[in-house]
């Protein structure tokens, strides 16, 4: 495949803003691939219902893709790595969070200029979750998830209006 530029890139306005708002995750299934229309890689439609799992997020939680690439094997993928920050500990959230990181899931990622992404389309997410009790009455207790993904491209952005669908998209389910 050629590798031929389309477009230039002019510098944006400063009315952008960064961070991640909330994390979903899907159970890992190749079934879903099927269930996706991909345009200009934006997830235009899906065919049915699929179940996505939101996490509210506060504070420095992060999603970065890096490329690799090697010329001598002729490659080129894209790993990504987010860290994410669950407030407080629980006996309903410690059980989510084994679950958590014993599957792959895919992840969602809702950002704050209202975007949504999906990393580990193809090959899901591994997670690993940490607990902190903290030292003092103030200090942080909850969990910290780490996630890493490798896919052969970047996360593909979501049509807004496919999350929280009635009859074909994302259905959402919120935390306690």
């Amino acid at each position: 495949m050629a590798s031929i530029l389309t477009i230039g890139r002019l510098e944006p306005s400063k009315e952008g803003v960064g961070g991640i708002k909330a994390v979903m995750f899907l159970n890992y299934d190749t079934a879903i691939l099927a269930k996706l229309t991909v345009v200009d890689e934006q997830i235009t439609a899906v065919n049915g219902l699929i179940p996505a799992f939101r996490y509210e997020l506060k504070g420095a939680n992060t999603f970065d893709e890096t490329n690799e690439n090697s010329r001598d094997n002729g490659t080129s993928v894209w790993s990504g790595a987010g860290t994410f920050i669950f407030k407080r500990q629980s006996l309903a959230s410690q059980k989510e969070m084994r679950i958590l990181s014993y599957g792959r899931p895919h992840i969602i990622l809702e950002m704050y200029d209202g975007s949504y992404r999906l990393a580990g389309r193809q090959n899901g997410s591994e997670v690993t979750v940490n607990t902190a009790s903290g030292a003092d009455m103030a200090d942080f207790t909850g969990y910290n998830a780490s996630a890493t993904t490798k896919e052969a491209g970047m996360a593909l952005f979501i049509e807004a209006s496919l999350i929280g669908h009635a009859t074909a998209g994302f259905s959402i389910t919120n935390g306690v």
